[in-house]
């Protein structure tokens, strides 16, 4: 493997569409497969990537994201009342709570245990001290 065929995390982020912590989770949860550097670096093999963007293309109606407020967890807990669902990630010691439809929740056949992303829009952020 030649070094022409090897990206850096934050090319295989942007050629990916995610957020460069995601794709560093991702490196580390084995998700896509990496080389590292003599110098402990990770590098991404185009290949890999390759085999990764083949197998997760984007079916039609779907499009990418520009916001970049990404937080990648787990499921912890998925309650359907009606038309509504509430979804509770936990993003390392942390929860994040959304309330979504439970068509949405079919959809994304989300279950207890997998992994999602909190994609966070908002025109405010404010800080409190404990």
């Amino acid at each position: 493997m030649t070094s022409s065929t090897l990206l850096t995390p934050r090319q295989a982020a942007e050629k990916l569409g995610i957020s460069y912590p995601a794709l560093k989770h991702w490196i580390l949860a084995g998700r896509i497969q990496s080389v590292k550097t003599p110098g402990g670096h990770h590098r991404i093999p185009l290949e890999a990537l390759d085999q990764f963007l083949s197998s997760s293309q984007p079916r039609p109606g779907s499009s990418r994201i520009s916001g970049r407020n990404q937080l990648l967890g787990k499921v912890a807990e998925i309650a359907i009342e009606g038309l509504l669902a509430k979804v509770v990630l936990s993003i390392g010691d942390q929860r994040v709570t959304a309330i979504i439809t439970a068509d949405a929740v079919r959809e994304l056949a989300l279950k207890p245990g997998d992994s999602a992303i909190a994609l966070i829009k908002a025109t405010e952020v404010m800080i409190i001290r404990p």
